[in-house]
């Protein structure tokens, strides 16, 4: 008995020592960070960003007293409703699509991996070109259909919508990739099985290809809802906020605060809710839809 427990002790120390390096990253740039917000949220702070008097609570007062929060927080729900969904059917598709036995497939997978090669300031500049109002290719095909053409990005009905594309564009490579491989886990006999008992195709997928795919889904699920509820790059390049606040999302809120009003304490506020939020989602997902998954 003393000996099995002085492996085990032995065995902890072995893992911890493996654990270390990670745990001094998520320390250094996780913990840390975060204790700090949340220090500097219940301060003021001056020109420097650093804490100066106690204020308590007074900015997540101020904060969830302002309409402009809630409206940047509308804007947030909106934009991850415009993307999260969305992107995840058209990675299911492209992963079913590339996941076929066909001739050259593999030249297909490589192009709907691409966009995961493109940083945001370079796809950003594309759209930024395809989505000009007089000389972009978007513009051009409705043109060709004798449609209206659209200001993308300066349109308040259309800006943000424009943002989510991208960042669809830019998430399906990664979304197909993981989805793919989850289809790529279900064994064929299932399916050999299910054409025996005269099963059609959009039987299979439904009975088959969603259930046990479910676990994979819900990965892809949370990862997109995290990081629509993060984006910034597009927008700081292309919109700054605008059109009238339209794509103004909590994250390009607080590089606002912070960096053009130097309201460091406000937007550390600001940070702090939107970590909360993140997390509270996170746990609603987990709590309703793992339910839904089928763990083989």
């Amino acid at each position: 008995m003393i000996a099995q427990t002085k492996n085990a002790f032995g065995d902890s120390k072995q893992a911890l020592l493996f654990l270390l390096p990670s745990l001094l990253l998520f320390a250094v740039f996780t913990f840390y960070p975060l204790f700090a917000s949340i220090k500097l949220s219940l301060y003021n702070t001056d020109l420097m960003g650093q804490a100066s008097t106690f204020a308590g609570f007074q900015h997540y007062v101020d904060m969830f007293s302002s309409p402009q929060f809630f409206q940047s927080l509308l804007v947030t729900l909106l934009f991850t409703l415009y993307t999260v969904i969305p992107g995840i059917l058209l990675a299911l598709f492209l992963a079913c699509t590339v996941n076929r036995q066909l001739k050259g497939i593999a030249i297909f997978r490589t192009i709907f991996a691409f966009p995961l090669s493109i940083a945001v300031a370079g796809a950003s500049m594309i759209f930024m070109m395809m989505f000009n109002p007089s000389s972009g290719i978007c513009n051009y095909f409705l043109q060709l259909f004798h449609l209206q053409a659209v200001f993308w990005l300066s349109d308040p009905k259309w800006a943000l919508i424009s943002i989510a594309i991208i960042n669809i564009w830019r998430s399906v490579g990664f979304n197909t990739i993981v989805l793919l491989s989850g289809l790529q886990t279900i064994p064929e006999q299932i399916y050999e099985s299910a054409r025996i008992d005269g099963a059609v195709s959009w039987r299979q997928f439904i009975d088959i290809t969603l259930p046990l795919l479910s676990p994979t889904l819900f990965f892809v699920f949370i990862v997109s809802v995290i990081n629509s509820l993060q984006t910034f790059g597009e927008i700081n390049i292309l919109t700054q906020g605008g059109p009238v606040d339209a794509t103004n999302v909590i994250v390009y809120s607080i590089y606002r605060e912070a960096f053009f009003n130097t309201n460091f304490s406000y937007a550390s506020a600001e940070s702090i809710i939107l970590f909360f939020m993140i997390l509270l989602l996170t746990l609603l997902e987990f709590r309703f839809l793992e339910k839904r998954v089928f763990y083989k």
